[in-house]
């Protein structure tokens, strides 16, 4: 593996150097001497901006080819990196540049018809940004320099050099601080052809989801150990994706419901000729519904969804093995290397791809208890053969397309309309994306709101579109118990009820 990411990178390319590492949908690929190669001259770019090891690089790129060389290229500086969901807008994106106290933001000028490169000016950040809209040329969208002006690489792999952010139960996203070897140990469960999914040479693997989440470097260090070929696609469009996918032969499929549906709606609309390849559903993020698994079973002769469970603290602690007949509910066994208990039902685990702890330093007390055992605020069983099924959440999030949504945050910006009195945020359980936000508000006299007008205000107040409510309940009173907190199950039975709008 390596004692530093970058030695993975470089010892990958030098032993497999025409080995694909990833391809993207605009007809492109990364061999492992390549990436190599582009890292070194974008890292040789950032260097001439003024980066030196240490210093924090923010970046916010689509699932594209420069997503990893940029990654890879932040690693041979020795940076402390901080990858952005591209979604995310003003509120979090202060939040996160101003806790780290980031010196380079790289974004693209513009994509998907957002203005990155205005918003990080407007938050009065030094930036690099350049075209994302048009189709790409030969030459990587990143900076660009001289490698032989290159200091030598970092040597520690114990370091803090990777933040990520989720937002957790909190309305601020949590920031979490990796080393070289913890996202690295990620990987142990995706490679492990025993007790994980077993990624190794010949398997492809489309990824549509944003490649900053902590899961693009799992996979990333995946395909480099492994020899897996990724392939990045920059939007997501359903079973038109989905169609595109599949010209790249595609072996393992994931990861949540969303995708799910689209694979098999558009393999359903070929006459089951589309994805004849496939060795492995994989899922992560949020369970798959009992129907989604029995329908790719039957489509794709799969053994259901081989289910893992992580955390951005924690990332690949459990994983199911695709060679082993489906085992329902559970989530698998812990990972080589991962221990873990229950204590009061919480899971709480060790292992190599624990973080380091929080950037807010404050949270660490509730993240750890008194034996540096991580909390994770879900509640889990352990059974004799050590499989791990989890039973619900301590934490109150939602979890819409495999991306945790703090409800908190949420009702907070609901509760700043004018015409809302009260509010409780619940995530019910929706087909297309797993869960979906419903706010439960309680109006002023007169009033009236839809989902349309909330989502505008929500906008207004910077909060990204994927946390904005799906659906609006107007109900009396928010139920609360005498210490004022809000019942969040009696929220979500008026929410599930037949009469209740969708």
């Amino acid at each position: 593996m390596g004692d530093t990411f970058w030695d993975l990178v470089a010892r990958t390319g030098a032993e497999h150097p025409d080995r694909v590492v990833a391809a993207d949908e605009h007809g492109r690929e990364l061999t492992a001497a390549g990436l190599v190669t582009a890292a070194e001259v974008a890292a040789a770019g950032l260097h001439d901006l003024g980066l030196r090891a240490g210093d924090v690089l923010s970046w916010q790129l689509p699932t594209v080819l420069e997503a990893p060389v940029l990654m890879a290229a932040a690693a041979r500086l020795g940076l402390v990196q901080s990858p952005i969901i591209p979604l995310l807008r003003h509120r979090e994106v202060a939040h996160i540049t101003g806790q780290l106290g980031t010196k380079l933001v790289v974004v693209p000028s513009s994509w998907r018809g957002f203005d990155h490169a205005a918003m990080v000016a407007e938050l009065g950040l030094a930036c690099w940004s350049t075209d994302y809209e048009d189709p790409p040329g030969p030459e990587m969208r990143l900076p660009a320099g001289d490698p032989g002006m290159l200091p030598p690489p970092p040597t520690a792999a114990d370091e803090f050099r990777w933040a990520y952010y989720s937002s957790g139960t909190t309305a601020a996203p949590k920031g979490c601080r990796h080393t070289d070897a913890s996202v690295m140990a990620s990987a142990t469960g995706m490679v492990d052809p025993v007790g994980g999914v077993g990624f190794g040479e010949g398997d492809v693997y489309p990824i549509a989801w944003p490649f900053t989440h902590i899961g693009g470097v799992t996979m990333l260090s995946t395909a480099l150990i492994g020899g897996a070929r990724l392939v990045l696609f920059d939007t997501w469009e359903g079973v038109a994706t989905a169609e595109r996918m599949a010209a790249f032969h595609p072996t393992v499929l994931g990861s949540a419901t969303p995708f799910f549906r689209a694979y098999l709606d558009a393999h359903v609309a070929s006459g089951g000729t589309l994805f004849t390849g496939i060795r492995a559903c994989v899922g992560g993020g949020a369970p798959t519904p009992v129907e989604i698994s029995r329908e790719l079973r039957e489509a794709f002769g799969v053994n259901g969804v081989v289910s893992s469970y992580g955390l951005t603290e924690f990332p690949i602690a459990t994983s199911q093995s695709p060679s082993e007949p489906d085992v329902g509910a559970t989530v698998g066994r812990f990972a080589a290397g991962v221990t873990g208990r229950t204590v009061d039902g919480e899971l709480r685990l060790k292992g190599p791809q624990m973080f380091l702890g929080y950037v807010d330093a404050s949270l660490d007390a509730g993240g750890f208890d008194d034996e540096g055992w991580f909390r994770t605020g879900d509640l889990a069983t352990i059974d004799a053969d050590g499989l791990v099924t989890i039973t619900g959440r301590l934490k109150d999030v939602i979890i819409r397309n495999a991306e945790n949504i703090s409800a908190l945050e949420v009702e907070e910006v609901v509760l700043a309309h004018p015409d809302v009195v009260d509010v409780g945020v619940v995530g019910v359980p929706d087909p297309r994306t797993g869960e979906r936000v419903c706010a439960c508000v309680v109006l002023r006299d007169g009033a009236a709101l839809d989902v349309a007008g909330l989502a505008a205000h929500c906008l207004d107040r910077g909060l990204a579109k994927m946390k904005c409510p799906e659906q609006v309940l107007v109900v009396e009173a928010v139920p609360r118990n005498p210490m004022g907190k809000i019942l969040k199950d009696e929220l979500r039975a008026l929410a599930t009820s037949p009469s209740a709008p969708v």
